[in-house]
């Protein structure tokens, strides 16, 4: 991506994030920072401490984006999109989840292939840092890029990458129409989240309470459903939180202080 930039006429600034979870990962940092030097684009290093344990990855990319620029551009691939999409299938997620990673500037590079990318390094001349934890069967994305996808192909007698990166572009557009219908519905309005079709009450309730810093799973969500109905009262959500309902509406107050709104 970098190269690409150059070649484009960018004012490049390279970033690598140093998530310290390796103990050689010092070596890629300084592998990095010579591919800058060559390159003669500006370096920065950003050292963040991941500690091994469950959900890594997940917790690897927010610790990324903490220190990285907000319009910072990233190298996800095509390959990327589809191993998204299939690990978000396997986790449960809707349609908004499996629209995966959204083409445009901070992903510039997301419709081409990892291939491609290798391509680009070999003819630059170029041998580009390989993560080492990439080959870490433990991690989930491993094993989808390792064993899910070649044998997907293998399955239907192609390559199913494009498959999967064409599903995610035709869900993200179902979303954004629905997203856009959701919003005449006013979240906190416990009669008009109850009558509304059921798929848009849904988004209007995730969009409010993600956007107090309360993301929902599907069960919350479900769980507020039903006291917007008026089957329940309260509700617990993320973050030590409940919903409440007083008369006809609803609200996010803290669980050890049911009359301190957080709204």
């Amino acid at each position: 991506m970098i190269l690409l930039a150059c070649e484009a006429g960018l004012d490049v600034t390279a970033h690598h994030v140093d998530h310290r979870i390796r103990t050689d990962s010092p070596r890629d940092a300084a592998r990095a920072a010579a591919i800058a030097s060559t390159l003669g684009v500006r370096f920065t290093i950003d050292v963040v401490q991941v500690a091994p344990g469950s959900n890594l990855e997940a917790r690897a990319r927010a610790a990324r984006r903490s220190v990285l620029p907000h319009d910072a551009m990233t190298g996800h691939t095509a390959d990327d999109q589809a191993e998204t999409v299939l690990l978000r299938l396997l986790r449960g997620s809707a349609a908004n989840g499996l629209a995966a990673i959204e083409p445009g500037p901070r992903h510039p590079i997301l419709a081409i292939r990892r291939s491609d990318t290798e391509a680009v390094c070999r003819t630059a001349g170029i041998e580009p840092v390989r993560d080492a934890s990439n080959l870490d069967r433990d991690v989930w994305r491993n094993r989808v890029r390792a064993e899910l996808l070649p044998l997907a192909a293998d399955i239907a007698g192609r390559d199913v990458v494009p498959i999967l990166g064409r599903t995610a572009d035709l869900l993200r557009d179902d979303s954004a129409f629905l997203d856009g219908l959701s919003n005449a519905i006013d979240p906190t309005d416990a009669c008009a989240v109850r009558d509304a079709p059921i798929v848009l009450a849904r988004r209007a309730l995730r969009r409010w309470l993600t956007e107090r810093g309360y993301p929902p799973d599907a069960a919350a969500i479900d769980r507020v459903l039903a006291v917007a109905a008026g089957a329940a009262g309260a509700c617990e959500v993320a973050g030590g939180r409940r919903v409440e309902r007083s008369g006809q509406r609803l609200r996010v107050v803290e669980r050890t202080d049911a009359e301190e709104s957080v709204m």
